[in-house]
């Protein structure tokens, strides 16, 4: 469990984040929703130790983030897989290189044992037979796919997307938000997704927290949100967001 507590943070004169509180269950997909650049990203380096709060606490499987060390911050970063909104593929390597990078790193696993490992995380973002090939020459869903794989090679126990839908054309989106489910059902993750697409946050959320000025105006189930009076949440869940 992810558990966020009374999290402020503010960069210059920008306050960002006033007392922010959520709660990340084990097995479910919690979507965060809001508008772009209004600091969901920032909430998931927080998360995993990058960004450091103001104030306020971020606890992972009951240990405090804000507090550990640097050794201690690695560690606990094997537990989480990181889809970046842009893929953040590393363009001078071949896609099966930028998914052996974390396991010829981070694991003892053996070269035949690596080969095989990326075969399987392909094979679980649906893409065969593309080792080979340069980022540069694949499109923007392939790359968000490799970038997935990547990022569960490790086998995680959570998964943080940011705005994995972002840039993608409908049909593509779909497809990514399919990957997302499909992945909680077969590897058991525990999903944090942010991002203002609505219809991508209905398929694959279990939890929904809207995010608005700084704070969570709302959290609660899909019918929670949907039934909501409040015209804040109201505008989001129909689509009436500025992004």
């Amino acid at each position: 469990m992810i558990a966020i507590q009374n999290i402020w943070k503010s960069f210059g004169e920008k306050q960002v984040h006033k007392g922010v509180d959520l709660t990340v269950n084990d097995n479910e997909t919690t979507v965060i929703l809001g508008r772009s650049g209004g600091g969901k990203s920032v909430l998931l380096k927080m998360i995993i130790g990058l960004i450091k709060p103001d104030a306020g606490s971020i606890s992972v499987d009951g240990k405090n983030v804000t507090t550990m060390t640097f050794k201690q911050l690695q560690r606990l970063r094997f537990k989480f897989g990181f889809l970046f909104q842009g893929a953040a593929l590393f363009d001078s390597m071949t896609v099966g290189e930028n998914i052996e990078l974390a396991l010829r790193r981070h694991s003892d696993y053996k070269d035949v044992d690596i080969q095989d490992r990326v075969k399987y995380a392909l094979s679980l973002v649906k893409l065969e037979n593309v080792e080979h090939l340069m980022p540069s020459s694949i499109s923007g869903g392939m790359k968000k796919r490799v970038g997935l794989a990547r990022a569960i090679a490790l086998t995680p126990k959570y998964m943080l997307y940011d705005e994995p839908t972002t840039g993608l054309d409908v049909e593509t989106a779909d497809g990514i938000n399919l990957l997302i489910n499909e992945l909680k059902q077969n590897l058991g993750v525990t999903s944090l997704v942010v991002t203002h697409d609505v219809h991508s946050a209905f398929v694959v959320g279990d939890r929904f927290a809207i995010f608005e000025n700084g704070q969570f105006i709302m959290t609660g189930t899909k019918d929670d949100i949907r039934n909501s009076p409040n015209p804040e949440v109201r505008k989001y869940i129909e689509s009436d967001i500025q992004t």
